[in-house]
């Protein structure tokens, strides 16, 4: 049996088979569901705010799962935007910084990720920008030299194939990653062979 009483009301309600009526208001609560809607609101917000930055998108998708009316959601949203607690294109820099050191994801992998968090092109576009070509190469060779050593085991072939599937699903080009790939399993062979 679950319990839907009040807690005010003590230990002996939890033993009732039926919950007891509903206690009166307490001195200082809002009367009515509507009537403290902003500050509800804006709590989610900055629940939303504490584990690291969000889009608008994402904070206005959090807030209508969570009933907020639109206006409300907008009117917030705004006053956040002002105060620089929502910024779409700081996010979107540090989202791609972040993707790009941890995962090793490519500026198209990265501009899809932006997509479904609903920041603009533009603003996606201007955050990949700062991935430079030779960072991006780095990237992706130590991704193929991670990989190179579970695939010990295996013949050049399926190798090849699973390390330029490793790199596509990153967002690499198909002709960077075979090139890449190519020229490591090549670094490998002349690896063994100088053993």
């Amino acid at each position: 049996m679950t319990w839907q009483g009040d807690v005010r009301l003590g230990v002996e309600a939890w033993g009732a088979t039926t919950p007891p009526p509903a206690a009166p208001p307490v001195a200082g609560e809002a009367e009515g569901p509507d009537a403290d809607a902003a500050s509800v609101a804006r709590t989610i917000l900055l629940n939303q705010l504490t584990g690291r930055a969000r889009s608008r998108k994402e904070l206005a998708d959090k807030l209508a799962q969570k009933n907020v009316p639109a206006d409300l959601a907008t009117s917030l949203l705004d006053r956040f935007e002002e105060v620089g607690l929502v910024d779409d294109t700081e996010f979107a820099r540090l989202w791609v910084e972040d993707r790009h050191a941890a995962k090793g994801l490519a500026p198209r992998a990265l501009a899809q990720e932006l997509r479904r968090k609903g920041v603009a092109d533009e603003v996606a576009l201007e955050a990949l920008d700062q991935i430079d070509p030779d960072e991006q190469e780095a990237a992706a060779r130590a991704l193929v030299r991670k990989k190179l050593r579970s695939l010990e085991r295996f013949d050049d072939v399926t190798k090849t194939r699973r390390l330029v599937g490793l790199l596509a699903r990153k967002g690499y080009a198909p002709a960077m990653a075979y090139a890449l790939v190519r020229e490591e399993l090549g670094a490998e062979a002349e690896d063994v062979d100088s053993l």
